[in-house]
């Protein structure tokens, strides 16, 4: 079938500036609240023997994971989840060689804060972006939501090739950080960061003379809703609970394989023909059961480790930053094949396969 054509000219990320180690997210967890002793030692056992270091954490102070009243809440989520996804932006587009009045268009997504307008209006305002290109806000998709954002871009640039446009995700999960007993809380306590991912996308026909860092082929999703109630949110005590289920692992591998099968044999292609594999870092037990479900080679997922290692699990960008790594630390040669998978509340899944 015929691709898309759509290249990947930039990549940037960005993180809030408070950098927070698992060590100290346990002093803190065990200082602000009243922990159960079920609770502190659990927290204990995942955060002082964890894979991961540290996260990024869209706060002024620590001190603010107290905090409960949930317009604080959204105020913090639209302060971070702006600054944050403006020095995506800017990074983009300095990578690209762009000036703001160049984007043609921008697609925003996130699932941890409410906005409306969304975050587009205000990522515009923040770096100048023209007032007159196509804008989408997107919501509810989770921790897949960078690849259907990629897709929605993509559709954009080839309604309009004139311009760049720009694919953004952006989360702020620590404005969720919701406290309780329940064994689910406490891993997502211990794993959710918050950071920032840009891209600017055009076409090939208007590629820039530097070569451009990807070519996107192709896109595609499964929505599986027997599983819904693994991986949500839902509203409690006026606030967001994210519900994260035990099997969300299993589940996660298994429609990850559905999906990818499906978009590598409409071209053709199997498992062994991908060189370089960006998949969601949802923690340890997602990778390694992805890796063990789709029969990968040892150490493919090794920059999904990375991520996870550095930053924690930062739900929407994460798969991007990802990506990012892939693009610096293993040089793709020309003409190498990559495929991108995450998946999602919902239960979602999605993928994209790139040709370097």
């Amino acid at each position: 079938m015929t691709p898309l054509s759509v290249n990947l000219r930039s990549l940037a990320t960005a993180n809030p500036p408070l950098y927070v180690t698992q060590e100290e997210a346990f002093a803190h967890y065990d200082r602000l609240f009243d922990l159960t002793q079920g609770e502190r030692d659990l927290y204990q056992r995942l955060l002082l023997d964890s894979a991961i270091r540290g996260r990024y954490v869209g706060m002024d102070s620590p001190d603010e994971a107290a905090q409960t009243d949930q317009d604080r809440l959204v105020e913090r989520f639209l302060k971070f989840a702006r600054s944050t996804a403006a020095d995506a932006v800017r990074g983009a587009l300095r990578q690209a060689g762009l000036a703001a009045d160049d984007i043609g268009g921008i697609a925003v997504n996130s699932c941890t804060g409410y906005l409306c307008p969304g975050l587009t209006s205000y990522i515009a305002e923040d770096v100048g972006l023209p007032t007159h290109m196509m804008i989408c806000d997107l919501v509810g998709m989770g921790c897949g939501g960078a690849l259907p954002n990629l897709e929605v871009a993509a559709g954009m640039l080839l309604r309009r090739p004139e311009k760049p446009v720009l694919s953004v995700a952006v989360e702020i999960c620590t404005a969720t950080l919701f406290m309780g007993e329940d064994p689910a809380l406490v891993v997502s306590n211990s794993i959710f960061g918050d950071g920032a991912s840009a891209a600017v996308l055009e076409t090939a026909s208007k590629a820039a003379t530097d070569t451009p860092k990807a070519c996107i082929l192709d896109f595609e999703s499964g929505l599986f809703p027997a599983f819904r109630s693994h991986l949500h949110y839902r509203t409690e005590a006026h606030r967001l609970r994210n519900v994260l289920g035990i099997r969300v692992p299993v589940i996660g591998a298994k429609t990850a394989r559905n999906v990818a099968e499906r978009l590598l044999t409409r071209h053709g292609l199997t498992f062994r023909d991908i060189a370089h594999w960006a998949v969601h870092p949802g923690g340890t037990a997602v990778l390694d059961r992805v890796e063990h479900t789709l029969e990968l080679p040892p150490e493919t997922l090794r920059q999904s480790r990375a991520v996870f290692e550095q930053y924690g699990n930062m739900s929407s960008p994460s798969v991007m930053f990802v990506l990012d790594r892939i693009l610096t630390h293993e040089c793709p040669k020309q003409g190498e094949l990559g495929l991108m998978l995450a998946f999602g509340a919902g239960f979602s899944t999605f993928a994209a396969l790139l040709r370097f």
